[in-house]
């Protein structure tokens, strides 16, 4: 009997919960389970999810093997690392928790890059007032005119 730990649907149209099971590969997706270690709630920003990790591990133990996205949330908690440590195998880089400096790190690059768009704005910002008074020097030349005019 092939077991996987899978995604069961549950939740109502267009508001997907999942049950984290170990199943019988053969049993449909929302079908017969062997037992539940976990949810998921991707709606949820960010998402929410739990597992079990000690049934986790026994069933991975046992031969369970994880679909792809049940594999990336045991990742995302470090039970797959700990599941190849026990075994005494090395740790595949897949298997390990990605770091959550690189999105700070990402993030803070494009804040560098418009101030250095700035900075030459500031530059021609003043070439440009220093043509600004020229043009305002005559408008203020004809409005003392017509004052004077008036008078």
């Amino acid at each position: 009997m092939a077991v996987k730990l899978r995604l069961r649907r549950t939740g109502a149209k267009n508001q997907p919960n999942y049950r984290i099971v170990a199943a019988d590969a053969r049993f449909p997706r929302d079908g017969r389970f062997i037992e539940v270690i976990g949810y998921y709630n991707p709606t949820r920003q960010p998402a929410e999810f739990r597992i079990n990790e000690e049934l986790a591990l026994k069933w991975l133990h046992n031969g369970a093997q994880p679909t792809e996205t049940v594999g990336d949330l045991l990742v995302q908690l470090g039970i797959m690392s700990k599941f190849y440590e026990r075994q005494g195998k090395p740790v595949p880089a897949e298997a390990l928790p990605r770091p959550a400096e690189a999105a700070p790190e990402a993030a803070q690059a494009p804040a560098a890059q418009p101030e250095a768009a700035v900075q030459p704005e500031a530059a021609q910002a003043p070439a440009e007032e220093s043509a600004a008074p020229e043009a305002e020097q005559p408008a203020e030349e004809s409005a003392e005119e017509a004052d004077r005019q008036q008078a």
